[in-house]
């Protein structure tokens, strides 16, 4: 056989491998988020379409984080950047975009995804805000999350954005999407009779980032250990909080992990048969609290237990 003829064959052996070996996988949509409720409802309905990561930890307060330089590289090469909105993260948000320099990210972008547009705001503020209420969002409760019928906006917010970017598999967001509705819809089931046990009882909460949470479940928040958000209680308001307690018989304060819960414990000490709450607010709060689903049944069982 000549070396024209080796190469020849050579040539054609070539030509039949390429054409047997598997087609490289699609580029896979890549997704930050800005807390991790809102990663774990991404890959609920990406799959292995995309790629999901986020930026504050759910053990973390989402109002304060810290805009690290590994960040802005996740935000560079990001197809999408999803955030709770509502000015939860003005603190550092605006740090990492402008550091990201990434178009498809920023306001206008088809990767800009304020997922507060799809919501039912809380505790909207009427008139002017100022520093004199304290923390006060002035556009309105972020911390909707907890609600699940705003985890269904959510998911299909994301299978929405998903199919324009990614039309080939659209079907595939869409019906991942109703999966995870009808998921949320078998835990609210599951969970019945212990939403039933809460309904109408009193509770007191730290902060308002509750109160989404206690109007699925029912729970009435008679007061709050904040005398305005994000300012922490003196001692006279301890007292009052004690009296408001007594007088409509709440025996539990709920409480986020990330904060001090030495006053807690001081007002629970005055009030017989009282006791401290910490629930986590976010998926990966607490070990073993690592899906949205998971968040959902533990917050709702412990609060049961709590208030029976």
């Amino acid at each position: 056989m000549t070396n024209r003829s080796r190469l020849f064959l050579l040539i054609i052996a070539l030509v039949l491998l390429a054409a047997l070996a598997p087609l490289p996988a699609a580029a896979q949509l890549k997704v930050v988020t800005s807390t991790t409720d809102l990663a774990d409802i991404a890959h609920s309905i990406g799959g292995d379409l995309v790629t999901v990561s986020h930026i504050g930890e759910g053990y973390q307060d989402p109002h304060f984080i810290e805009a690290k330089p590994s960040f802005v590289l996740k935000l560079r090469d990001a197809d999408i950047w999803a955030f709770v909105g509502l000015d939860l993260e003005i603190g550092w948000m605006p740090l990492l975009l402008d550091g990201a320099r990434n178009p498809k990210i920023r306001l206008g972008g088809s990767g800009y995804v304020d997922v507060s547009r799809v919501i039912p705001v809380l505790d909207l503020p009427s008139g002017a805000v100022d520093r004199s209420q304290g923390d006060v969002h002035p556009l309105g409760n972020p911390h909707y999350w907890l609600e699940p019928e705003n985890g269904k906006r959510i998911a299909k917010l994301f299978a929405d954005r998903f199919s324009i970017l990614d039309t080939k598999n659209a079907a595939a967001y869409s019906g991942n999407s109703r999966h995870f509705a009808d998921s949320i819809d078998a835990i609210g089931h599951e969970l019945r009779a212990t939403l039933a046990a809460i309904k109408g009882k009193p509770i007191i909460a730290w902060h308002a980032s509750w109160h989404y949470f206690a109007e699925y479940t029912g729970a009435t928040i008679v007061g709050f250990m904040e005398p305005k958000p994000g300012v922490p209680p003196s001692p006279s308001h301890l007292v009052g909080i004690v009296q408001i307690m007594k007088s409509t018989g709440a025996k539990v304060i709920v409480m986020e992990p990330f904060y001090d819960r030495k006053l807690a414990d001081f007002v629970v000490k005055n009030v017989p048969g009282a006791h401290v709450l910490i629930l986590p607010p976010s998926v990966g709060g607490i070990p073993g609290v690592e899906s949205y689903f998971k968040l959902l049944r533990y917050d709702v069982m412990q609060l049961g237990a709590a208030v029976r």
